[in-house]
């Protein structure tokens, strides 16, 4: 039975990726992009993720753990890189905060130019999805801000087949994307504090929530 278990384990460690690319992909071509501009993007996504970009620093009364790789939610694979700071660093993900939100300008207008009506209304949803991120997402002790992780792809999908079902992929993306960013990761920055992290990446894997993945899955279910 743990042989079973282990070959289980390394058949999904192998899978997940591949499935996951495969969803990108598909999600990504829904956005009225082409296949190859849709596979350099998410190449893009992938190598990008591996990137955060400090911004600015928030400084500590007292001594908070931090490790490099947190921001990847790896921290419990190499705990010798734990140190003690007096400041924790707020940084973007290129992958998974700069890109997708480079995309969701691009959605944006792609709507604009499309049915400034069907902007109106893609953009009543972000406001609508900005306030349910803003009051699900919890501050968690050395990790960061985080919320359920399909709370907001589901949210989004559902408001953009109500509100613009005629565009309702690129809508879906963009409230996907915007909802977390602004409600879960902007308007809790100063929860950061109450979380004694020493690193927090916006869009990073393991301190705040997947902005990409909210996108990405609410495009593939519209």
């Amino acid at each position: 039975m743990p042989v079973f278990a282990l070959f289980l384990f390394f058949l999904l460690a192998v899978l997940s990726p591949l499935l996951f690319g495969r969803l990108m992909l598909a999600s990504l071509e829904k956005l009225h992009l082409d296949p190859s501009t849709a596979v350099m993007l998410m190449i893009a996504i992938f190598v990008g993720g591996l990137i955060n970009i400090p911004i600015t620093t928030i400084s500590r009364g007292k001594n908070v753990s931090s490790n490099p790789l947190a921001v990847y939610g790896l921290d419990g694979f190499w705990p010798q890189l734990q140190r003690n700071t007096t400041k924790t660093i707020i940084a973007v993900n290129l992958g998974g905060c700069v890109i997708p939100v480079g995309l969701s300008l691009y959605e944006i207008w792609f709507l604009a130019s499309l049915d400034p009506h069907s902007l109106a209304l893609g953009l009543l949803g972000c406001t609508i999805n900005i306030v349910a991120c803003y009051f699900v997402a919890r501050p968690v002790k050395g990790i960061g801000i985080v919320m359920p992780t399909f709370a907001s792809p589901l949210i989004a999908v559902t408001l953009a087949l109500l509100l613009v079902p005629e565009t309702a992929p690129p809508a879906a993306f963009v409230i996907g994307v915007i909802g977390p960013l602004v409600g879960a990761d902007l308007l809790h920055l100063r929860d950061i504090e109450a979380t004694e992290a020493g690193i927090a990446s916006i869009g990073g894997a393991g301190t705040f929530d997947g902005i990409i993945l909210s996108g990405i899955i609410a495009a593939y279910l519209a």
